[in-house]
């Protein structure tokens, strides 16, 4: 996406920068004053998935939204640093050069993963909020599937435009969400379907999943001392809420709530009462 073009209509693009912090062309939304708290969407998503939690935040913190590597108005500086760890490693450089601490990160899916790997990077231990946190390798098809997409997007110029094909149908949006088991309003329906039109996300996305290794991650779950909580809908078909219950019972300091009625996207199913509970255990 070309920020100065396609930001207008975005969510909250009145807050929005970019931010050349190398590798990458960052974008960034800030809003509110106080403590910083850090907000990561997950794999396929993008800040405006924060659009209805964020403002309510920022009557108390400081909020600050990126958007990952790949993802939504960032522009990938380097096809080669999409896992895991150079996503962290990347995000810390960002937050090194913004001198921003945070005293707490939210992250959605894949981004509870992204906020526990940066724990071991910052000065000060930040709380944790998982959502629906993604702590489990891609297994069975997945776990052959995703890479086999990286090399051939890599490798064959049309790849990427076939892949897209199938994703661009007026109804594709609905029926990807509609398998979170997540029942979002329209707005939000509109802007996933906005991105799945961007070839740069779309690619963006695809490379995040298939670099994406977790092995050193859940190795490191019992040193991770930072206090965390992971939320979780009892009607995820994304991640099962299991996952969230085995990570927490490998670290020190964590507990899991799940949340009855709700899937994958609950934050933004929900945005008041995930606000609510935010404010509440952040105190």
């Amino acid at each position: 996406m070309d920020p100065t073009r396609d930001l207008a209509g975005w969510p909250h693009a009145d807050r929005s920068r970019i931010d050349p912090v190398r590798p990458h062309r960052w974008h960034v939304q800030d809003m509110g004053t106080g403590s910083v708290i850090l907000l990561l969407h997950g794999a396929g998503a993008s800040t405006h998935s924060w659009r209805d939690v964020m403002p309510a935040l920022a009557e108390r913190y400081r909020v600050i939204a990126v958007d990952l590597p790949g993802h939504g108005f960032t522009r990938l500086g380097s096809r080669h640093r999409s896992s895991l760890d150079h996503i962290s490693q990347d995000l810390f450089a960002l937050l090194d050069a913004e001198d921003l601490n945070p005293r707490a990160i939210v992250g959605h899916s894949a981004g509870a993963a992204v906020a526990l790997r940066l724990t071991g990077m910052l000065d000060e231990t930040p709380d944790i909020v998982g959502i629906n946190p993604a702590l489990e390798p891609f297994s069975g098809l997945a776990g052959t599937l995703f890479p086999m997409a990286a090399k051939a997007i890599a490798t064959l110029p049309f790849a990427m435009d076939l892949v897209r094909m199938t994703l661009v149908a007026p109804d594709r949006a609905e029926r990807l969400l509609a398998g979170t088991g997540s029942q979002i309003d329209a707005e939000g329906v509109a802007l996933y379907a906005r991105l799945l039109r961007d070839r740069d996300h779309v690619e963006g996305a695809l490379l995040m999943m298939s670099h994406w290794s977790l092995d050193r991650l859940l190795a490191d779950l019992p040193n991770i001392q930072a206090r965390t909580l992971f939320l979780t809908g009892a009607n995820d078909r994304t991640v099962p809420p299991r996952v969230a219950d085995d990570a927490a019972a490998k670290m020190p300091n964590a507990r899991v709530e799940t949340w009855s009625g709700l899937g994958h996207l609950l934050h933004e199913e929900a945005p008041e009462r995930t606000v609510l509970h935010l404010r509440e255990w952040l105190g």
